[in-house]
C-alpha cells in the first residue's frame, strides 16, 4: 500500500513530467483525409518558424486551389443553380481571435479572406455579396470557380433532379446520349456525385514547438443545396475551434448535424475535463446520434467526422460510421498526420460499425 509521502512524490512527479511536456511541444499537423499534401506544406512552414495560422491557410490553400477536390475552393461542386459558394473559418490560439466567410462566391481561396476578416475588421462573420465586396477591396480577383468537370456532375444531377423531369434517384439511362464525349469513367463519377452528394471539405490544425495553436475549416459546401446555405465549417464552434489552453477540434460531414450539438466546441470542452481527444470525440458523435434517439436507419443516411489535436500533441480521428460511401463501396475513415517527413493517413475510431 502506498503511503501519502510515496502518493504526494508520485503526484510531484507527475506534475514534473506534466510540465516537462507542456515546455516541450512539437510541431504536428492534422488534417481530413484529403489533407496529405496540406499537412506536409503546414509543417514545413512550422519548421521555418512560421505562425500556426499561417501553416494551416497555406496547407488548406492547396485543396482550395486544386480543381481535382471537389469539395473544396475551385472545381468545387456547385449549389442547385450551378453556382459554387464557399464557406472557410479560421482561429488563431495565441491571439485567441476568429474570422469566417460564408456563402462567398467566385474567390478560390476562402480562408485568406476568412483570415482577413479576423485581422482587419472588429467582426467574425461575413457573407454573401458582402463578403465578396470585401475580398475585392483587399485585391482578391474573381474568378468562375466551376470547372468542366464539376459542371458535368451537376448536369447529370439535374437530369435526375424533380425540378427538371419529375423524377428523384438514379439519373437517366441516356446520359451517354446526352454527353456522348464523355468517356466511361468520368461519366460514372459524374452519376455517382449525382447519386450521392458529397459533403466534403477540409479540416486542418496544427500545433507549434512552442505550444501555439491554429486552425481552419474550408469547404464548397453540399453538393447541391438551395442556394445561401451555409453548413458548419465557417461557424466558430462547430466546424472549428480552438482553445489555446486546451487544443482545437474541427469535422467534415453533414454540417447541419454538427452545428446541432456545436461539434468542435463541444470537443475541445470535453478535453478540457480531461477527455482523451479519442473520447471527447466519440462522446460529441454519441450526442448527434442521440437527436435520432440512435435510429440506425436515420444515421445511416450520412456520415460525419470529427478530428481533435490536444495542446500537449495528442491527437485523434473519428468518425459516426465504419464505412463511408465512395465509387469503389464502403471505405475505411482516416485522417491525414504530419509529425515531421512524410505525411501519413491514420484509420479513424468509429461509433457504429457499418453492416
Amino acid at each position: 500500500m502506498l503511503s501519502r509521502r510515496s502518493l504526494l512524490s508520485a503526484s510531484t512527479a507527475l506534475g514534473a513530467a506534466s510540465q516537462v511536456a507542456a515546455q516541450s511541444p512539437k510541431n504536428i499537423v492534422i488534417s481530413s483525409a484529403n489533407g496529405l499534401t496540406c499537412c506536409e506544406v503546414a509543417m514545413a512552414h512550422l519548421e521555418r518558424g512560421k505562425d500556426t495560422l499561417d501553416a494551416v491557410i497555406a496547407g488548406v490553400n492547396v485543396n482550395e486551389l486544386d480543381p481535382e477536390d471537389n469539395s473544396v475552393g475551385y472545381g468545387g461542386l456547385p449549389n442547385e443553380e450551378g453556382v459554387v459558394e464557399l464557406d472557410a473559418s479560421v482561429m488563431h490560439g495565441p491571439t485567441r481571435r476568429a474570422g469566417s466567410v460564408g456563402s462567398i462566391r467566385n474567390i478560390k481561396t476562402p480562408s485568406k479572406v476568412a483570415r482577413l476578416v479576423m485581422e482587419e475588421t472588429k467582426h467574425i462573420m461575413l457573407v454573401g455579396d458582402n463578403a465578396l465586396r470585401f475580398a475585392k477591396s483587399y485585391g482578391f480577383k474573381e474568378e468562375d470557380l466551376l470547372t468542366e468537370k464539376s459542371r458535368l456532375a451537376w448536369l447529370v444531377w439535374k437530369r435526375g433532379s424533380s425540378n427538371w423531369n419529375g423524377s428523384m434517384g438514379k439519373p437517366s439511362a441516356r446520359l451517354k446520349t446526352l454527353f456522348p464525349e464523355v468517356d466511361d469513367q468520368l461519366l460514372a463519377w459524374a452519376e455517382f456525385k449525382a447519386m450521392y452528394p458529397p459533403t466534403g471539405t477540409i479540416n486542418c490544425l496544427a500545433l507549434n514547438g512552442k505550444g501555439e495553436m491554429s486552425g481552419t475549416t474550408t469547404t464548397s459546401g453540399l453538393a447541391w443545396k438551395i442556394p445561401g446555405r451555409v453548413g458548419d465549417s465557417p461557424i466558430i464552434g462547430a466546424g472549428l475551434f480552438v482553445d489555446q489552453d486546451t487544443g482545437a477540434a474541427g469535422s467534415t460531414g453533414l454540417g447541419e448535424e454538427n452545428i446541432r450539438v456545436c461539434g468542435a466546441h463541444t470537443i475541445v470542452e470535453n478535453m478540457r475535463h480531461g477527455m482523451s481527444p479519442k473520447d471527447a470525440c466519440l462522446d460529441t458523435l454519441k450526442r448527434i446520434a442521440r437527436n435520432y434517439n440512435n435510429n440506425m436507419t436515420e444515421l445511416a443516411k450520412f456520415d460525419i467526422n470529427f478530428y481533435a489535436l490536444r495542446k500537449d500533441g495528442v491527437y485523434a480521428g473519428a468518425a459516426l460510421w465504419s464505412g463511408r460511401r465512395s465509387s469503389q463501396g464502403f471505405t475505411s475513415p482516416k485522417f491525414a498526420v504530419n509529425d515531421g517527413g512524410k505525411s501519413r493517413l491514420e484509420e479513424c475510431v468509429f461509433l457504429f460499425e457499418r453492416k
